[in-house]
């Protein structure tokens, strides 16, 4: 439910093909084409999970390989901006304000990172350019793949307007791709594909889809590629709202732990309630989320070479009866200055200068930095402790920089150390349980030990031992990232207040008392 064994199998797979240690004699031979017999299978890989591209062109704009990857936007029936339209009539998302209004949805694009083989790694092209850019238009960029390995690129979707809780004019909702490109001959594609080609070929697999629910990290929607993932990736977009969230098998309805694969307990999902305002449970629940029909999708703009798009026809994405967006690059912030109602403000935190980020890796361990990584989350918290005593708590992740998901049940086991009394001098140690890491009312358990020190008038210490300790309590979580506080985000989007009771002694209580928190952080 947490993991999937197909996306970290194409990360071993891909980085042992491309950067093998010491990128020698496995490298270069992995990387000759292989032989294949005139009665060897076609060159087909529609069986391999996240494949959105595959041919023989070593080269090719950042235009063209958005459009391989564009998604399906599909909206409630009761989205106000749809303003009753439906089918081919369906006018977003929406162009920005000061570019060219077409008679069609518009959706932008915009590449993050591209990572690069360095110049001199041995059984690469040393003489291919990774990148070519235009300067008047970054989609027009040309990548090689004999050099370009992997991607990070979003899609922008913008909205006039927003309706609900914190409704505000213009909104710029996203997703974030991340794709990898490899070689007909990797030992994952020959595992994984019944397709051999007589000639070098390339193939373009996307590993995850993130839908970037309302701008916080913990939020998002998060579905790594398996064998069930269906692409193009249907993109589920909140009613009034516009949050997105991930449809692995593109059927209309969000289902956690299925449509999402990462931090379950704290993703967004899609929440079509929350248009009329109500907050509801700190959690998703499927009620929150309105049944998708099919004429309130909107089909992306699929080459006619995609090997996607023959279902989509045979499914009538492309019959005229449904809208087909526009496809453009996501423009400079400089371009949105001088709107009155302050839409620089949503790009500010979008754009990136002269896109694609170039990185260049020489090994599997440089690889695994940009690939395997966790989701970067702020996960240090500080708060102040009363506990009939005065003092200070900080938490923070298992691994100390990498946080530790529960299997099956969800939630986080994380560090829970604190100071406190006279001078700081007793502490404390705990493992604490959490639910999620953002629901704005939730329960806690802790268990651990606090040394006591005590001291009599005369300065003489009368009490030096350890105890056992255990706590459960409610924890109240505020995300002040879109709120008039919104400059204390700088060290958090979450602030918290706690309220909990302790006991000491393990099997005999030997005390009770009450603990409240107040400070910033997610735990």
């Amino acid at each position: 439910m947490r993991s999937h064994p197909l996306a970290p199998s194409l990360f071993v797979a891909t980085a042992a093909l491309l950067l093998s240690t010491p990128l020698s004699a496995q490298t270069s031979a992995a990387m000759m084409p292989a032989a294949v017999a005139p009665s060897q299978a076609r060159c087909d890989f529609s069986d391999l999970p996240g494949v959105v591209w595959w041919g023989t062109q070593r080269q090719m704009t950042l235009e063209r390989l958005a459009e391989y990857l564009a998604p399906v936007y599909w909206f409630s029936p009761d989205e106000p901006l749809l303003r009753g339209g439906e089918g081919a009539d369906i006018r977003i998302p929406e162009a920005f304000p000061f570019e060219e209004q077409p008679e069609k949805p518009v959706v932008y694009y915009q590449f993050g990172q591209m990572v690069a083989v360095a110049a001199g790694v041995e059984g690469f092209d040393e003489t291919a350019v990774p990148i070519v850019r235009d300067p008047t238009n970054p989609g027009n960029a040309v990548v090689d793949f004999e050099r370009v390995v992997a991607f990070t690129m979003h899609f922008w979707a913008y909205f006039s307007s927003e309706e609900g809780l914190g409704a505000h004019i213009h909104d710029i909702e996203g997703a974030e791709f991340r794709l990898m490109v490899l070689r007909d001959n990797s030992p994952w594609v020959l595992e994984n594909s019944a397709g051999r080609c007589s000639e070098r070929t390339y193939v373009a697999a996307v590993t995850r889809v993130s839908g970037l629910a309302h701008g916080v990290i913990w939020f998002w929607n998060v579905s790594e590629t398996d064998k069930d993932s269906r692409f193009p990736m249907h993109l589920l977009v909140e009613e009034g709202k516009h949050a997105l969230a991930t449809d692995k098998n593109s059927d209309g309805y969000f289902t956690p732990g299925y449509d999402v694969s990462r931090y379950v307990n704290d993703a967004w999902g899609i929440r079509d309630n929350m248009r009329t305002g109500a907050m509801a449970t700190g959690g998703y629940q499927s009620w929150m989320t309105k049944v998708r029909q099919d004429p309130h999708r909107v089909a992306p703009p699929l080459p006619e070479d995609s090997p996607l798009r023959p279902r989509l026809e045979r499914q009538g994405y492309y019959d005229g009866s449904l809208a087909v967006y526009e496809l453009r690059p996501f423009p400079p912030t400089e371009k949105a200055e001088g709107d009155p109602h302050h839409l620089v403000n949503f790009f500010k935190d979008k754009e990136v200068l002269d896109w694609p980020e170039t990185r260049e890796v020489r090994n599997v361990s440089e690889f695994d930095a940009w690939f395997g990584g966790d989701l970067a989350v702020k996960s240090l918290s500080i708060a102040l402790l009363l506990d009939g005593d005065v003092g200070a708590t900080f938490v923070f992740p298992l691994l100390i920089v990498k946080n530790v998901e529960v299997p099956a049940a969800g939630g986080f086991f994380v560090h829970r150390m604190y100071v406190k009394d006279d001078n700081l001098r007793d502490f404390g140690w705990q493992l604490m349980y959490v639910p999620s890491a953002s629901r704005w009312v939730d329960t806690y358990f802790a268990a651990g030990a606090e040394h006591d020190r005590e001291t009599d008038s005369a300065g003489v210490q009368t009490v030096n031992e350890w105890k056992f300790v255990l706590e459960t309590g409610l924890k109240f979580r505020f995300n002040l990232s879109h709120s008039p506080m919104k400059f204390l985000s700088v060290l958090t989007d979450f602030w918290g207040f706690s309220a909990g009771i302790k006991n000491y002694g393990f099997f005999r209580i030997d005390r009770l008392t009450y603990v409240f928190q107040l400070g910033a952080g997610v735990w």
